[in-house]
């Protein structure tokens, strides 16, 4: 179980900042079930689309937006899932 949770923190902090749709297979079945933070599109705002925080709940996922001087409510926040 250590050894799962020592993967998935690898592949989480590897997953910020790149779009999600190019994870890889392993890095999506790794990451499964996972919540991630998605900037929201505005009309004002075209943002990239970037995973800008990942953790096992949205409570994480917020804590995470606020320790890097992110807006949570600028952000919406979805389950990852796997691949196939």
């Amino acid at each position: 179980m250590r050894q799962n949770m020592t993967a998935t923190s690898k592949y989480a902090e590897r997953a910020i900042g790149r779009n999600p749709d190019e994870l890889s297979i392993e890095q999506r079945a790794a990451l499964a079930g996972q919540f991630i933070a998605l900037e929201i599109y505005t009309p004002d705002v075209l943002p990239l689309r970037r995973i800008e925080a990942i953790g096992n709940s949205i409570e994480e996922c917020v804590k995470m937006l606020n320790r890097r001087g992110l807006d949570p409510h600028r952000f919406e926040f979805s389950r990852l899932t796997r691949a196939y």
